[in-house]
């Protein structure tokens, strides 16, 4: 770990590689796991205020566990998140006629319908952040269905934290990025 301003960040961010493979994992984080997305409460607004512009993109499933839920919810530990599909797919997931899931947030973006990418949580991952009282813990979240994103960003030599560049620039902004930047150039000159 090295800190960053107020920030503790993982080596395995400059150390190891990434590069997602949709066509291995056919969009698994969408589908897989036992919550729905992290939100922050910024975002939990920006998806009520846009639910309108989005809907469009959504399976009717989604839009059923929406209509049920909420376009957020609050979990069991107090944690703001999407809302779930039977306890399985996030209901802003979308799926294609192969089966692979997209997100419905991101589609809106891409057609203009929305002015924002995606939550923060799902534009960082794999990398996961955690707010603690006096530091934010920038973290590297191994799971096995990302394997073939480790083995493609291996392939194409492409560190994790340049895969999230613009997700973490984003989170933390330019200047934070910038200086792990030149801690990942100090010890590419280290090796």
């Amino acid at each position: 770990m090295f800190q960053l301003g107020d920030t503790l960040v993982s080596e395995d961010l400059l150390k190891e590689h990434f590069d997602c493979d949709l066509s291995q994992c056919k969009g698994a984080c969408c589908v897989e796991g036992e919550a729905g997305a992290p939100l922050s409460a910024e975002e939990v607004q920006q998806l009520a205020k846009d639910y309108d512009a989005i809907d469009p993109f959504l399976d009717e499933a989604g839009r059923k566990a929406i209509a049920a839920q909420g376009t957020s919810i609050v979990a069991k530990d107090k944690s703001l998140e999407t809302p779930l599909v039977d306890d399985a797919a996030c209901a802003y997931a979308t799926f294609d006629e192969r089966g692979w899931a997209h997100c419905g947030i991101e589609q809106a973006h891409q057609s203009g319908a929305v002015d924002w990418k995606k939550p923060i949580s799902c534009h960082l991952y794999p990398v996961r952040v955690k707010d603690y009282s006096v530091f934010t813990a920038v973290n590297y979240h191994r799971w096995q269905i990302c394997s073939a994103g480790c083995a493609n960003g291996k392939q194409m030599q492409i560190p994790l934290y340049r895969f999230v560049a613009e997700a973490l620039q984003k989170k933390f902004g330019m200047d934070w990025f910038a200086e792990l930047e030149r801690v990942a150039s100090k010890q590419n000159k280290n090796q």
